[in-house]
């Protein structure tokens, strides 16, 4: 399907009003969209790897100078969270929006352009963040801005967070606002990260909504063997039988656990599929062909692999002090991101007999195997404006689908707030370019930046607005 310029959304050449009731003055979108556009590179050139104070600032500086005003909440004061509010009038519970304002460490060698210049080149706007998840945050800001410009009557107050601490570091964050903060943030839809508009060949395919989450369920595997001199190898030597075991992990294809939303998510990607994909995604379901078509997804789209079945990683081994020495002892970190009704214990059981070896002792983690948090509902009225907002400004049919990574939602949907996760279009090729979020390349199409906007518009407005 094509994808609808900016101007084809909003066809009037410069001046027009948007076709919502309550909307007091016209919006010049023109206009908006290269305010966007400073906004968004303001942002992404804020280093807050270490401290949100500089986000904060920005987006409480932004707010205020359109008469919004701004709660600043910090359990950290190196790293806060800024609250801000539009009232509705009150028929309706309100609605969240959540971007989180941190972004994952950079290793500055090893990017093209500086990861905070937010540096435009070839169509791609490149730095930390421009994907996680400052993307999100921008058009959250920019949406509240306009809501307060254009005086939309609005049934929901509109609530809007910067939220401090996503990338590893919640409690100063989202788990602090539940905790010490929920009267400020309750709401009945969260709209935050966790989705996407998916291009190949900058084509917008489809998109994703995230209705669902995997669980962190760690474990360690810990090796040993009698220490020695390097000189006289072993056949105990602790290292060798941990890279045995981390080997045979790494390489196994767990079972395929489908569940309503993945089933769904498969069903659906079948149907905007070039032919031999959708072959492949149908073939997931035929017990003769699955293998085949999970190794495919495996070795070409992990993302997508990821989805068929509890994962496991390999993120950390420790082992060895000097060179000459043969370890008493060696440990693997491993990272596994259990599907929602996994029996965990039962599936440590079997990464036992996978690892065959009495000498690698596995270790669940303590804090890991969270409770699992049940689907969000694709029937509700506010999924159905996300479906809408997708159709009217890509073009596209919209999957639910089930995150494989871990987000702050998780600190809502236990409270009652139904929470969808969101993203601006990325091209689907770039994960495997090393061009995704948390790469050393990170970056996003130009053009998403105006369109994630109009999209965001389209969804709060058809959530919240006055009908």
């Amino acid at each position: 399907m094509s994808q609808p310029s900016c101007r084809a959304l909003f066809p009037a050449a410069w001046l027009i009003a948007f076709v919502l009731p309550g909307v007091a003055q016209q919006i010049d979108w023109n206009k908006v969209n290269e305010e966007a556009i400073r906004n968004y590179q303001s942002l992404v050139q804020i280093d807050s790897t270490a401290s949100e104070a500089g986000v904060a600032a920005f987006v409480k500086k932004t707010l205020e100078a359109e008469g919004i005003s701004v709660t600043v909440a910090a359990k950290d004061p190196a790293r806060p969270n800024i609250i801000a509010r539009i009232k509705g009038n009150g028929s309706k519970k309100p609605l969240l929006m959540m971007g989180h304002s941190d972004t994952v460490k950079i290793d500055p060698a090893k990017w093209t352009f500086p990861p905070f210049s937010a540096a435009r080149n070839g169509g791609y706007f490149y730095g930390r963040g421009t994907i996680d998840d400052k993307s999100n945050l921008f058009a959250e800001m920019t949406v509240m801005i306009l809501l307060k410009r254009t005086g939309l009557k609005l049934d929901r107050d509109v609530i809007f967070v910067s939220e401090a601490g996503e990338e590893g570091a919640s409690a100063i964050g989202m788990g602090y606002l539940v905790s010490d903060h929920f009267p400020e943030i309750e709401a009945e839809t969260c709209l935050a990260e966790g989705g996407a508009v998916i291009r190949r060949g900058g084509v917008a395919k489809y998109a994703m909504v995230q209705v669902l989450e995997k669980r962190s369920a760690g474990a360690k595997l810990v090796a040993r063997g009698p220490s020695g001199h390097g000189s006289r190898p072993t056949q105990s030597n602790a290292i060798a039988h941990l890279g045995d075991a981390v080997a045979k992990l790494a390489y196994w294809d767990p079972p395929t656990r489908f569940n309503d939303v993945t089933r769904a998510y498969f069903e659906k990607l079948a149907l905007v599929s070039e032919p031999e994909d959708a072959q492949r995604f149908k073939d997931l379901f035929d017990p003769v062909k699955s293998a085949a078509a999970r190794h495919y997804l495996a070795v070409n789209e992990p993302g997508t692999y990821s989805m068929l079945h509890t994962s496991i990683s390999p993120n950390v081994i420790q082992g060895g002090f000097q060179a000459n020495v043969i370890p008493s002892e060696a440990t693997a970190t491993l990272d596994i991101r259990a599907v929602p009704d996994e029996d965990m214990p039962a599936f440590y059981d079997l990464m036992r007999k996978v690892m065959n070896d009495p000498e690698v002792e596995l270790i669940p983690n303590a804090t890991g195997n969270s409770q699992p948090i049940p689907a969000m509902s694709t029937t509700s009225d506010a999924y159905k404006v996300l479906e809408a907002a997708f159709e009217k400004v890509y073009g596209v049919m919209t999957l639910p689908t089930m995150a494989t990574a871990a987000t702050d939602m998780t600190r809502l949907r236990p409270r009652g707030v139904q929470c969808y996760g969101l993203g601006a279009a990325r091209d689907d090729e770039d994960t495997l370019k090393g061009f995704g979020a948390h790469s050393d390349q990170e970056r996003l199409p130009e053009d998403s930046v105006t369109k994630h906007l109009a999209f965001y518009w389209a969804a709060v407005t058809g959530i919240a607005g006055t009908k």
